[in-house]
């Protein structure tokens, strides 16, 4: 079984108490003293690179007020026709180049690959770990913007997955280069041959951005990717701030809030932070996490989490 550092009983000791609460309530100072600030070195080119094109847009409002994140929408403007399109239609926005960096990175400010990364990288110059070691999944890669920032950090092997060909095709057109190889998979149903295929990758860390929740990336999917990690592996994700608040009764909430308690994870940071904007320019709050995995997750994890 699996054993804590000090750092992180005293977080498990932390977490136990706020689970009684509301995350809102939590003094953040006072919990992210625990683990090293965030490093000064962000990368302010990732994601506007590949903007050659700039598309006509238009925002409807009170997308934060009326509409979820996964309902909110669009207009791009194409030879005078106005197309209406929701944040999460990826196929039609990875078709057209530039668009989903315009969108999120331009217009709504994203941050979160920086985050992510950024957090990872330190969390293992702490341990003393080089991130050229790295062997990274990089699950709902899309069209590769954590990608990009993973190899500007050096990490010598990323291998994407998603599940729309769109997202390859905008990678390998928008990026070209940064993933050694590049898997459409269901990784609900992994076939024997995509199976082999990752492990002979032998992954030593997993990163998901921007991808789960909102059915992207249901539960049992995000389950198998973790279970290709080897243990003393890496792992950085990030997901809605109401994902960690008890009053979510959704799957997702409850396997990450028993995971993040759990003996298969040993946290190194988790930090709330401004993901993006909202179209009328409120701030849309996220968790960024990066752990190690410690142990192997056993079958029985999902039914104790009560997600078939």
């Amino acid at each position: 079984m699996a054993t804590r550092t000090a750092g992180s009983k005293l977080l498990a000791a932390q977490f136990a108490n706020l689970r009684r609460a509301p995350f809102h309530a939590i003094e953040w100072d006072q919990l992210n003293s625990q683990m090293k600030g965030r490093s000064a070195d962000v990368r302010s080119n990732i994601g506007t690179k590949v903007m050659r094109h700039r598309h006509r847009i238009r925002f409807t409002q009170n997308d934060g007020t009326n509409l979820g994140q996964d309902e909110a929408y669009f207009f791009v403007v194409e030879d005078g026709d106005q197309i209406r399109l929701r944040f999460h239609d990826y196929e039609e926005i990875y078709r057209r180049p530039g668009l989903y960096e315009q969108v999120f990175y331009d217009r709504l400010k994203c941050s979160s690959p920086k985050k992510v990364g950024e957090i990872l990288k330190e969390a293992l110059d702490d341990s003393e770990q080089s991130v050229t070691e790295l062997r990274v999944l990089d699950l709902g890669a899309g069209n590769g913007m954590m990608g990009e920032v993973l190899r500007s950090y050096g990490v010598s092997r990323i291998v994407g997955a998603d599940i729309i060909p769109e997202a390859r095709e905008a990678a390998h057109r928008d990026r070209p280069g940064i993933y050694d190889d590049y898997y459409i998979a269901d990784f609900c149903n992994l076939t024997d041959d995509t199976r082999e295929d990752i492990e002979g990758w032998s992954v030593n860390c997993l990163t998901s951005v921007a991808a789960l929740g909102f059915d992207d990336i249901p539960v049992p999917a995000f389950f198998e990717a973790l279970r290709f990690v080897q243990n003393g592996g890496w792992v950085g994700f990030n997901i809605k701030e109401t994902f960690l608040d008890n009053s979510d009764n959704s799957g997702f909430s409850r396997f990450v809030r028993e995971l993040i308690f759990s003996e298969y994870l040993d946290i190194h940071h988790l930090e709330r932070y401004r993901h993006r904007l909202s179209m009328d320019g409120v701030p849309l709050y996220y968790f960024a996490l990066v752990a190690q995995k410690t142990a192997e997750i056993p079958d029985e994890f999902l039914t104790l989490c009560d997600v078939a």
